[in-house]
């Protein structure tokens, strides 16, 4: 697509896409055989926020794939050049810590930084993007979920 006169700007379409997204019904849905059966392992939308967060990833060449697990999506973040952070930046992938969902299952949580203190992610109870909070809200000056780590790509600082 690049050409002489053409020169794409990664981190604003990073951006607007990123935000676009919310609302979105297509992260919804994988398909994988488990077992011998067709299944789909987000669960309608319930557990897509890895998938949401790598498939967008994947389109801009910032990881390897897509992924359906946070920890599949951190392991290729680091692989693809992906650095620790200490303070968010707007663009940069938040990792949250482990809570235990009404089931009692525990698992992470993945999505990305917008700036002031927002963040878009997979709202498992509607199945698509929303944003948020990026600490999910406080409570007594502690917040909701903890996040464990911060992710930023060198790619992202090219802005022009």
């Amino acid at each position: 697509m690049a050409s002489k006169y053409v020169i794409p700007i990664l981190y604003e379409t990073y951006l607007v896409v990123i935000k676009n997204s919310v609302g979105s019904r297509l992260f919804r849905n994988f398909y994988a055989n488990v077992r011998g059966k067709k299944t789909d392992i987000m669960q309608h939308g319930a557990l897509s926020c890895a998938f949401f967060v790598s498939s967008i990833l994947a389109m801009f060449k910032l990881i390897g794939e897509f992924h359906g697990t946070v920890d599949g999506t951190a392991k290729d973040l680091k692989q693809s050049g992906w650095k620790l952070i200490t303070k968010p930046r707007t663009g940069c992938i938040l990792v949250w810590g482990k809570i235990v969902s009404d089931k009692k299952n525990s698992h992470k949580h993945i999505g990305f930084y917008i700036g002031n203190r927002k963040a878009i992610s997979n709202n498992s109870k509607l199945g698509q993007p929303v944003i948020h909070h990026w600490t999910f809200g406080a409570k007594n000056g502690k917040p909701k979920r903890k996040i464990e780590a911060i992710y930023w790509h060198k790619k992202l600082n090219q802005r022009k």
